[in-house]
């Protein structure tokens, strides 16, 4: 592979990562890349030539791509006692309803049990259904419909008592 082969690469990765793909398979003459994000901050890279590797070819170190998020990204915990946060499990795009249109699953105020559906993530084309793993009063919804959850991300706060 040539530097420029191995800098579009590492472009790739940086692009795949800011836009949540979770899986990425690429293969192009004698060189097959497959690059899977079970984590944001914990790619696995897995490079397999279909013929002799150049001896010349740097080994491309996955820790090196990765970027911590900045402080302004994380939203501030909030203080009040009893209070549970619904996080996502996965990595997609938030909906606050089951279709365009329709009223949202759940507001703030409104009571909700354990194992209710609060809200879809979806990914890859695929609608997952989260629900409350608590039950309480929904107290703040943390995120916008249609924006862009990460794993493990907070999506609503629940006062559990």
């Amino acid at each position: 592979m040539k530097q420029e082969d191995i800098q579009d690469l590492q472009q790739l990765i940086e692009f795949l990562k800011e836009h949540g793909v979770a899986e990425f398979e690429l293969e192009r003459e004698d060189v097959k890349v497959r690059l899977k994000f079970a984590q944001p901050v914990a790619p696995v890279v897995a490079f397999t030539p279909s013929v002799a590797p150049v001896a010349a070819f740097p080994p491309v170190s996955a820790a090196a791509s990765v970027t911590s998020p900045s402080p302004a990204a994380v939203p501030a915990p909030i203080a009040e006692e009893n209070l549970h946060i619904i996080k996502s499990p996965i990595v997609g795009t938030f909906y606050g309803s089951p279709s365009p249109g329709a009223g949202m699953f759940v507001s703030p105020g409104e009571r909700v049990e354990k194992g209710q559906v609060v809200c879809i993530v979806e990914a890859m084309k695929l609608m997952n259904e989260i629900e409350s793993d608590a039950a309480g009063e929904i107290v703040k919804m943390l995120v916008t419909n249609g924006q862009a959850v990460e794993y493990g991300q907070p999506l609503f706060s629940v006062r559990t008592a």
